[in-house]
């Protein structure tokens, strides 16, 4: 398992943390107990199995609902 930070454009409504929460939750390979969105922080944290699933697909999921990612670490 991997951990990865995504940092996220400035989240602007809980709405917005709501989704991306949702999106990252269905996506194959995420811990979903993991997955944490800091809304103040306007971070992504969480799990990953990189075999099922790499970075670049967490962060198109997440382009995809319309969020820019600004920044991203993998440990």
């Amino acid at each position: 398992m991997k951990k990865a930070t995504l940092q996220l454009e400035t989240l602007t409504c809980p709405s917005c943390l709501q989704k991306i929460d949702h999106a990252v939750k269905a996506l194959p390979g995420v811990d979903k107990e993991s997955v944490n969105v800091l809304f103040n922080a306007s971070k992504v944290k969480l799990n990953f199995d990189e075999e099922k699933i790499t970075i670049d697909q967490i962060e198109k999921a997440i382009t995809d609902l319309g969020y820019e990612v600004k920044k991203t670490q993998v440990k």
